[in-house]
């Protein structure tokens, strides 16, 4: 669940994998596509939008990402899937099947509160790569 960053609008992702934008306070569903591309966002925790098509490899399943974090400066974002994989992105991702870092933790991916500080695209972070 995430507010618009003048608390205007909340966007919720459903159980059926819909990304749903409402109206504050008066909870009207919006549905006009270009009134939604141009709010801009104070957090981002949603695995649904066109903003994060590419944290979706060609392989997942609907329910196999399971959280997502935008950065504070909005420049990068980080998941948590099925698999026990935390993987960093550029934000916003909109092309299919991006590049991406990422590391495997233990246990299995529930609920995963990510903090990530970076005010520095991928590239930066991790210049020894070489992508």
């Amino acid at each position: 669940m995430d507010f618009s960053a003048d608390s205007s609008y909340l966007q919720v992702s459903t159980g059926s994998y819909k990304r749903q934008v409402y109206e504050v306070p008066s909870g009207k569903q919006l549905v006009d596509q270009a009134v939604i591309d141009r709010i801009t966002w104070a957090t981002w925790t949603s695995v649904l939008g066109d903003e994060v098509i590419g944290i979706w490899s060609r392989h997942a399943e609907k329910a196999d990402v399971n959280c997502a974090c935008v950065s504070h400066s909005g420049i990068n974002l980080v998941t948590g899937d099925d698999f026990g994989m935390v993987k960093l992105f550029d934000f916003p991702c909109p092309e299919k099947f991006v590049r991406t870092w990422f590391c495997t933790i233990t246990s299995t991916v529930d609920i995963m509160v990510l903090c990530c500080f970076s005010r520095r695209p991928v590239m930066e972070i991790f210049p020894s790569l070489n992508l």
